[in-house]
């Protein structure tokens, strides 16, 4: 069984952090404590420990990372001879290996390192160090011939010296020719063969890092601007007609200081979105006047602007020998690596390859990881209402990024493009549509008539109803157009599910309340909350105020099977101030009638109830209360009797034992809407809505959205 995976190469230049950070986001959803080890580093920080550190949280001392650096490993491979080099090195790792359920192993660089034999070095230390090897091989700039020839070169290498071999990386290849490659090696090797395409992207500077190395004065621009790549160079010397002509999206605008005209006119194109620049970089060292730098502030609210003392040509030949960098302060290029790696990497497969020891512990990461990578498995469109809030657009990049699901965005197109492009975020195929100009608004007028007709809604309110990106977000899904809806980072909760009450309404065909039997005769909330070591599912702590027994019991059943999608095995705690039969009362009889209507819908549940909260999650407090109990001590949904009950619990236990609440997430809608914290964060948004695809995976297929495109708006 595999405790490390060792990513190595066979040059320079193989652009290789892509999988390395990959394989670290493969290993983080498997096992809790992941290592890290460097055999071998130059002088200065290493930038992609930087990066593991800073995005996977690692507690690891960053002294025990490194091995030697270049310097010393040389001088003690020239004076003691090689034996003795990979014996300290060998030390060194088992340092890291003991304290660690698996170890990334980040392979030599083959930058300047003056060591001979720099792929047997790295094959006779991963066997040493008991890893498996993962090389990659550099395909940037090279033929398709070239490219398959060193890949199958690169494995007899490493195969020959004895590597335990877990497949091949063909990496940065030249899109065309990306697929030719690809078929030409699957089968010729004994091991998979995954190629993935050179994106520009990944290697493009951003306007921070131009400015670090030309050592330039920001004039204007905020933190979002200074961290948009730079994906081409536009230089100005022309007139501004044609500039204009020249801009393409992302570029960098390159002119004298003292043409505030070419300034203003890419400021004012940006403004417009046609094309999105990344900023502006003044040579010379002169500055427009401040009435311009005034008037380009209010253009392009957060665009770079920056100043450099050199004139265009030797700024110009700086800038062409520039090529980005993965780092802590890029995390937008820590998604695009990995939505490019999980798109062309088999993750599936390496996984099983990697067969990392498999652990009982449930942490954050892990759920979070398992969520995106369950809503890629089976792409689904989700639609935001939202879609000129900021938080909504940045998290809308990540999940496009990732390919998590394909999204729609409401609100003023012209709005939404003018917003991502300040704020320098790649909408990519995201669909933009305007309610109130969209060519679906007549129709969904109509359909919204008839469904409120006997509350005496027209086609006239109806028309005005649906404008709202809410009410139009809901029709959608209701329509098949979208399979799921995110909303509430700036609407109440009340404007997020109101419609989907009115319009989708429950399993059972009622709104929110009702008895009826069969599917979910009402909408509850669960939250998923996320321990240090497990999940727990909460529910309901959102939605419904003082549920009779009935209506309890419909709240565990609906739980129980929220969790068992997302992974959690339902042991239903239903919770009261009493454990089995110590107790009476009104409460304690609606929680034990609940209990006992659970068993009856369902008898393949595991339930426990009434018991209390100690009773239901620590397995000594349950010896005693209720011993033998398949439940008691390691219930996983805890079913509160009532809201105040539940909003409290999960608020102390969120604020006092630090866990992650995710939620609410809405169950009992015929098809997902779920609705968001006005204090969510970012990431907050990405799990919601990787939950609502994955909600909408479990849809029958007559309730998903027909095949073809959206109704251009």
């Amino acid at each position: 069984m595999t405790r490390s995976v060792y990513v190595t190469g066979i040059d320079r230049g193989d652009g290789r952090q892509v999988v390395e950070l990959g394989v670290m986001e493969l290993l983080t959803r498997q096992v809790d404590r992941v290592g890290v080890f460097r055999p071998l580093v130059h002088d200065g920080p290493d930038r992609l420990f930087e990066v593991l550190r800073a995005r996977y949280r690692l507690s690891q001392d960053p002294a025990t990372v490194y091995g030697l650096d270049y310097h010393e490993a040389n001088t003690l491979q020239a004076e003691q001879g090689t034996d003795e080099l990979v014996s300290a090195l060998v030390d060194r790792f088992h340092l890291v290996a003991r304290d660690y359920d698996v170890v990334l192993v980040l392979g030599t660089d083959f930058a300047e390192t003056q060591l001979p034999d720099e792929l047997s070095l790295n094959a006779r230390l991963a066997n040493e160090f008991g890893a498996s090897v993962l090389p990659v091989v550099g395909g940037r700039r090279q033929t398709a011939e070239s490219v398959l020839a060193e890949t199958r070169n690169a494995y007899r290498a490493y195969d020959g010296l004895g590597c335990d071999v877990l497949a091949m990386v063909t990496n940065r290849v030249a899109r065309g020719d990306r697929d030719l490659i690809a078929e030409r090696l699957a089968g010729r090797l004994p091991v998979p063969c995954w190629v993935v395409p050179d994106e520009p992207a990944l290697s493009a500077p951003t306007v921070a890092q131009i400015t670090q190395v030309l050592d330039g004065k920001v004039l204007l621009g905020d933190d979002s601007g200074l961290a948009r790549d730079v994906l081409d160079f536009v230089f100005g010397g022309a007139m501004l007609p044609n500039l204009l002509k020249a801009l393409t999206p992302g570029c960098l605008v390159v002119t004298p200081g003292d043409r505030a005209d070419l300034v203003v006119g890419s400021l004012a194109a940006h403004s417009a979105g046609t094309p999105p620049i990344a900023g502006v970089l003044l040579t010379l060292n002169e500055a427009p006047r401040q009435e311009i730098l005034t008037l380009a502030s209010r253009l392009a609210p957060g665009t770079p602007v920056v100043s450099v003392a050199g004139n265009s040509f030797p700024t110009a030949e700086r800038l062409f020998s520039l090529e980005g960098k993965l780092t802590a302060a890029t995390p937008r290029k820590a998604e695009t690596a990995l939505g490019l790696f999980e798109r062309y990497i088999d993750v599936a497969d390496l996984s099983k390859r990697v067969s990392a020891p498999s652990s009982d512990r449930v942490t954050p990461m892990m759920f979070e990881h398992k969520l995106l990578q369950q809503a890629r498995s089976d792409k689904r469109r989700v639609v935001l209402p939202e879609g000129t809030e900021e938080r909504v657009l940045r998290a809308a990049e990540v999940l496009l990024r990732r390919g998590v699901c394909d999204l729609t965005l409401l609100g003023p197109v012209d709005a939404i493009r003018k917003k991502a492009a300040d704020l320098g975020i790649d909408l990519g195929d995201a669909q933009l549509i305007d309610p109130a100009r969209s060519e679906l608004r007549d129709a969904f007028a109509e359909r919204y008539a008839r469904l409120r007709a006997h509350k005496g809604v027209t086609v006239e309110l109806a028309y005005d109803v649906v404008s709202d990106a809410n009410y139009f977000g809901t029709l959608m899904v209701q329509e098949g157009l979208a399979d799921g809806m995110v909303s509430g980072s700036v609407h109440s909760t009340a404007a997020t599910i109101r419609p989907a009450f009115e319009i989708i309404k429950t399993r059972d065909g009622g709104t929110s309340q009702g008895g009826a039997s069969g599917g979910a005769s009402l909408v509850s909330s669960v939250f998923f909350m996320c321990l240090a070591d497990k999940v727990l599912v909460y529910g309901d702590c959102a939605i419904n105020p003082d549920p009779d027994a009935e209506q309890l019991a419909d709240i565990a059943v609906q739980s129980a099977a929220t969790a068992a999608r997302f992974g959690v095995q339902p042991r239903i705690a239903m919770l009261s101030y009493s454990t089995g039969t110590s107790g009476s009362g009104a409460d304690v009889d609606k929680v034990r009638e609940a209990t006992e209507l659970v068993r009856l819908r369902r008898p393949d549940l595991l339930v426990e109830g009434p018991i209390q909260y100690d009773a239901a999650v620590e397995p000594s407090v349950a010896a005693t209360k209720l011993p033998g109990s398949k439940v008691a001590g390691q219930a996983t949904v805890l079913v509160f009797p009532d809201l105040n009950t539940g909003n409290n619990t999960y608020k102390a236990v969120q604020r006092s034992a630090g866990a992650i609440a995710v939620g609410p997430v809405l169950q009992g809608l015929r098809k997902p809407v779920n609705d968001l914290s006005r204090g969510a964060l970012v990431q907050d948004i990405v799990t919601t809505v990787a939950i609502t695809a994955i909600q909408a995976q479990a849809q029958s297929p007559a309730d998903r959205r027909p095949n073809g495109e959206l109704s251009t708006p």
